[in-house]
Parts: C-alpha cells; structure tokens; sequence
C-alpha cells in the first residue's frame, strides 16, 4: 500500500532499479527538501529512494536554512512546503528564485487552495497536496524533470528594473550552458523590460524558457496598448528598442491577457 502523509501507514517494499544499458548514462535528479516536520521529509525522501533517478542532496526544516542550502547546492528541484516557522511562503519563493534561478520549484502543503494559490501556480513548476499517495508527489516529480526549463522573476516598477533582470538572465543562462544566446538576449530583455516599466507603467514579471531550439524570453505586465515599432527617425530617443527586438528574435510578439494587461515575448536561438 502506498504511504500517505500524515504517516501511519504502511511503507512500500523497494523496488528494484531498471536496468541501464553500458551505453546509457544514468541521469541523476538532485533534489532539496523543505518540511519543518522530520517524518514528512523522511517519507519523501524514502519515496523517492525506491522511484529512482532521484538523490536527495539536502533537506531544510525553515527558510533560513533553505535559502543557504538552495545557494550552495543550486538543486534541481525543491520540494517545498510553504507553512515554515521563520519565513513566510512567498518570501521563501521569491527568493530562492533569486538564489538559483534554474531550480524548479514542486510545492507539497497540507492546503488545498490557499488564498493566494493562483499567485504560487504562477510562480512553481507543480503544486501537491500532502493528504494524496506520496506515489502522485513522486509521478509530479517526474513530469517536473522532463518539463522545458522555465526560470521566473518578479521585477518592480522601477528604472533599476532592467538591471535586475539582466542579471537574473545572465546567471540563468550560466546555469543553462547556454551562455552564446546572452548578447542578444541582454539586449532584448533589457528592452522588453524597460518598456514595461516606462510606458507600460507598470511592474512586470520575467520568465525565461529553454526549449529545443533556443530561448525564449517573455515579460508579463499590466498595462494597456501593444508595442508597436516606430518609424525609423534619426533624431527621436525612443521607439528603436522593437526595431532591435525584430532584427534579432526569429519571432515576437504581443498577447493580450482576460484579466488585463499582456505578454510580451521573444524567441532566440543560439545564433540570433
């Protein structure tokens, strides 16, 4: 019978691992867990254990030793459970983004539908619910490692905007391997980002997507219009940033949001 957490049940025997052929290296997922509760991060790491293609490097009972763990380690996947004794939720989210930018984040709480669920979802790669079979958490944990990688960062309404959001994508391409895309990306997020800020007015979320063919970089704002390319002028200061934008993406564009606002993205290859 599964395990189900709160324990008291029964764990599963081990299963034996799948063969792996001489040829096939077997790829390793480094995860960290995060529960204030012992027992918890025991079942989940025996969970894992058995599933295989896991190794547990490292596990935190608050916030504080989160983010220093997160920091040094720079894991794949945290499983994180958000009601710590020292760090509210949201906190300890927006800042392991900053500290490593390329972890995915798997949310395991006692809750439901928290108040502010929808903000979490937009900021997590997967959200479970610790009444379930630990056997749901670990198939999450699976599809999470063969997703596209995605990293996230909430910017303010602020000139300093651009600068952090440069960066956020210079350690995440370094994270990534994907350091030959970072002249033009620099220049496309720095664009993408100072137009929120100064004509959308508004403060904007970052997120970074590698996919088969490059990168893709989208900025999420409030504002209303679209950004349109100026005609060319040699004297006016702005309405150049689209112009670059267009020479250097192999695709962009605008999408309008039902709640309001919009997305603003790009896609890059290696080569743009």
């Amino acid at each position: 019978m599964p395990s189900k957490v709160p324990g008291g049940h029964a764990e599963r025997s081990p299963a034996p691992d799948p063969p792996v052929g001489d040829s096939l290296p077997v790829v390793v997922t480094r995860v960290v867990l995060v529960d204030d509760v012992p027992q918890v991060r025991r079942l989940v790491r025996t969970a894992l254990r058995f599933s295989g293609g896991f190794e547990v490097v490292g596990e935190a009972g608050d916030g504080s030793e989160t983010l220093r763990l997160v920091g040094e380690l720079q894991p794949d996947i945290l499983v994180l459970d958000l009601g710590l004794p020292d760090i509210a939720g949201r906190d300890v989210l927006t800042r392991v983004r900053e500290k490593s930018p390329a972890t995915r984040i798997v949310v395991f709480s006692g809750m439901a539908d928290p108040p502010d669920r929808e903000w979490i979802d937009q900021r997590v790669a997967g959200y479970a619910v610790k009444d379930a079979d630990l056997d749901l958490l670990v198939d999450l944990l699976r599809t999470v490692r063969d997703q596209r990688d995605v990293a996230v960062c909430d910017l303010p309404r602020d000139l300093i905007s651009a600068r952090e959001a440069r960066r956020f994508l210079r350690a995440t391409l370094e994270s990534w391997d994907m350091t030959a895309a970072e002249d033009a990306a620099q220049l496309v997020v720095s664009e993408l980002v100072t137009n929120a800020v100064t004509h959308a007015e508004s403060a904007c979320q970052l997120r970074l997507s590698r996919t088969a063919a490059g990168l893709r970089v989208e900025v999420v704002d409030g504002g209303a219009g679209t950004p349109d390319p100026q005609p060319p002028s040699m004297t006016g200061l702005h309405g150049r940033g689209m112009h670059i934008i267009a020479a250097l993406a192999v695709a962009w564009g605008t999408e309008l949001l039902d709640a309001g606002g919009k997305v603003v993205w790009a896609e890059l290859t290696p080569d743009s």
